[in-house]
């Protein structure tokens, strides 16, 4: 759908992604994905049958991002509120299996861009599980906001999670495009 080199003038030149629609036949690789050992503490999986609803479900967009030299799939992204009225998207879910190698930035930046540029949403929100440092630094570098916290809202083995609800409004986006931070239309 969308493709890009993202460039991060105060960093290390970013990892070229594109995200394309999930297929049926992506699904064996989302849920290896959602079942890698370094993977499982940050999410919480999907059964087969709720990653097949939402590539059909208007409502929802599921991307494979891919990346590299050869554009293999590196991880994917799913969207949900595509046609809300309040136009208030949700970045459900951003698995990268290459971790460190600059395709989660990247998949966000383009995951942006299509909220704000293709769906026109005013908002585009997440929740990232407390311990998940990695996860909100990358949020926060990329200009989303801490709206607040979720309190043990999310049951992990041992007890429960707190959430981190995080978000970026168009008009903030449109001003980081402003500052080339992100990707032009």
């Amino acid at each position: 759908m969308t493709a890009a080199s993202c460039a991060n003038p105060a960093a290390r030149p970013q990892a070229r992604v594109r995200l394309r629609p999930t297929m049926s036949s992506d699904i064996e690789f989302v849920l290896t994905l959602e079942g890698d050992p370094a993977n499982l503490p940050f999410i919480t999986p999907w059964e087969r049958t709720q990653h097949e609803a939402a590539i059909r479900f208007p409502d929802f967009r599921h991307f494979i991002v891919e990346g590299g030299p050869g554009l293999d799939a590196v991880g994917f992204v799913i969207l949900i509120g595509c046609r809300s009225q309040h136009q208030s998207l949700e970045l459900k879910r951003m698995v990268v299996g290459n971790k460190g190698a600059g395709y989660g930035r990247a998949a966000l930046r383009v995951a942006k861009k299509v909220a704000f540029d293709d769906l026109h949403a005013h908002r585009l929100w997440l929740a990232v599980k407390e311990g998940n440092g990695r996860a909100q630094a990358l949020y926060d570098s990329e200009g989303f906001v801490v709206e607040g916290r979720l309190r043990e809202a999310v049951k992990v083995a041992g007890g429960f999670e707190s959430l981190v609800v995080m978000s970026m409004l168009q008009s903030e986006f449109a001003a980081r495009r402003g500052q080339g931070l992100e990707m032009h239309a």
